[in-house]
């Protein structure tokens, strides 16, 4: 697997950008620039990482496409074909978002109408909409699973991805947003390996953290943390990942605060592979 996450840090061009960039020791990214950003500066960029022998794993959205704005909802539409020509024209995999939500609360909230027939619909028909648009051939658009969205388990997923019926829609695995319950966290490895083998040949990005849940407190509040820090036998998530993705397959640390942050889960999850014997 080619380890990596977000460069983290404060930069104002891509010549310091590289600077931590070798300093992460990433062999996989998240795309440091946007659809936005002057064709000029994207070409650095991506010269930096062919360079240092760096995947641009990743070009997100983050966007709510189902924000009760219409407005805005056109916009984020736009911008999520934006994101997906782009990574189809550098040769980025995945192109990633959530499916949003109609909720005033924020554009990834739990709502009500998260999961209504209507909602899913209207889910289908946007992503079917940005890829019959783009008409991408070698980036894939893909799905963030929420633990209060579609998809919230394997499962669902599978069965969104036969609703759209694209080629070009994959999954985007993030196992922990679907650790959403406590029969889940009890068995969370368990769980892990479900996910990927009903997932595994959609796959084409993959998230990695970890969780953690209060064992004695009668109302379950499950929480994220960086790798090392929950409840995770990381050796044990390793082989899984090792087992039912291919050697190459990105997988990318999320959500830390700082570099060092970024650093500490690298250290952590390097070890455990060393001691699955996973090479990185």
């Amino acid at each position: 697997m080619l380890l990596g996450g977000t460069v983290a840090g404060s930069w104002s061009s891509p010549e310091e950008w590289e600077q931590l960039l070798v300093a992460s020791r990433f062999k996989a990214v998240t795309a440091p620039f946007n659809c936005r950003t002057p064709a000029g500066e994207i070409d650095a960029y991506c010269a930096i990482a062919r360079r240092h022998r760096v995947v641009i794993a990743e070009a997100g959205v983050w966007r709510n496409l189902l924000d009760p704005d219409p407005a805005l909802a056109a916009e984020n539409l736009a911008f999520a074909k934006g994101q997906l020509a782009l990574a189809d024209a550098r040769g980025i995999p995945c192109c990633v978002n959530i499916v949003g939500t109609a909720s005033p609360a924020g554009w990834d909230a739990a709502d009500r109408s998260n999961f209504t027939p209507e909602t899913y619909e209207h889910i289908v028909a946007l992503i079917r909409e940005i890829i019959d648009e783009v008409k991408p051939f070698r980036a894939f658009y893909c799905i963030e699973p929420m633990p209060w969205m579609v998809p919230d388990s394997p499962e669902a997923y599978l069965q969104l991805i036969r609703d759209v019926d694209r080629p070009q829609f994959a999954a985007h695995m993030d196992f922990v947003n679907m650790i959403n319950c406590p029969r889940r966290y009890l068995d969370a490895e368990g769980f892990i390996e479900k996910c990927f083998r009903l997932l595994g040949p959609h796959i084409r990005s993959t998230h990695i953290k970890d969780t953690r849940m209060h064992p004695t407190r009668l109302t379950a509040t499950l929480e994220e943390c960086s790798p090392g820090e929950g409840s995770l036998d990381y050796e044990r998530v390793l082989r899984i990942i090792d087992e039912y993705l291919p050697a190459d397959a990105p997988v990318l640390l999320e959500h830390m605060n700082s570099f060092e942050e970024y650093a500490a889960a690298y250290d952590y999850v390097a070890e455990r592979a060393a001691r699955a014997g996973i090479a990185i």
